[in-house]
């Protein structure tokens, strides 16, 4: 028996990998996280599998039903919205896992700040430009920030800032960000990106809370900050460079 971490994307049923859903179609038992995974992807489940929303469940009611797989000898497919590696919760099951010898694997999926830039059509990191994505969110409910993660530390680099779970939190992240980027900052604001309702509101630090208001978004929105938002005038990489020689291409 395994229990199967699978990331389903972030939000279009056929955004999850080939292998994600051929996990699902195959399990007997499919855990997954209520309104962030799309019900396209929970009908692939087998008509006898035993099928659980984990969003009204605490984490020992959780574990407990994987210990019911377990001793049943069956597989779960157990789905977290985006990529399980970030923000999915899922290492304290897989610690929770360990200390009761149940085995598991780990499916990657496509994270939400990958689909928000494919439908920006943007890439984050431009030849001389900023070749760094960070990864971040801010604290609300949720756990704190551990010390030197604060938003204008991170901001001190220049590189482009995927922050999520943050929504709520817009005023601030403007108010922290602006005096590293500027107020003419390039900003997305990606809401349910990928899924049918998607909404991309696009910005600067300056304006982009007028722009986001209207909408009242609370959850499920990231939020991109960065000059390759909107630059343009970059060089070219040296990738495909004619003078630029490698294994594949030899001088």
């Amino acid at each position: 028996m395994t229990v199967h971490f699978i990331g389903a994307g972030p939000g279009a049923a056929d955004l999850i990998t080939v292998r994600g859903q051929a996990l699902v179609r195959r399990c007997p038992v499919v855990l997954y996280a209520g309104s962030l995974v799309p019900a396209a992807i929970i009908a692939e489940a087998a008509a006898a599998a035993r099928v659980i929303d984990t969003a009204p469940l605490t984490l020992d009611a959780i574990i407990d039903e994987m210990k019911r797989a377990d001793d049943e000898g069956a597989d779960v497919a157990r789905l977290h919205s985006g990529d399980p590696s970030l923000y999915g919760a899922t290492a304290e099951q897989m610690r929770r896992l360990d200390g009761l010898g149940i085995a598991y694997d780990v499916t990657p999926g496509v994270p939400a700040y990958a689909a928000a830039a494919a439908a920006l059509k943007r890439e984050l990191t431009l030849p001389g430009v900023v070749q760094t994505v960070i990864l971040t969110r801010t604290a609300v409910k949720a756990s704190a920030m551990p010390p030197g993660e604060e938003l204008s530390a991170l901001a001190a680099s220049g590189a482009t800032l995927a922050v999520h779970l943050s929504i709520k939190n817009l005023a601030r992240v403007v108010r922290e960000l602006t005096p590293h980027y500027g107020s003419d900052c390039p900003v997305a604001v990606a809401y349910r990106v990928s899924w049918p309702d998607e909404t991309m509101l696009r910005g600067t630090l300056g304006d982009i809370r007028d722009k986001v208001k209207p909408l009242k978004l609370t959850r499920t929105a990231l939020i991109l900050v960065g000059v390759a938002l909107g630059e343009t005038a970059f060089e070219d990489s040296k990738l495909y460079d004619p003078g630029h020689s490698h294994v594949l291409r030899p001088s």
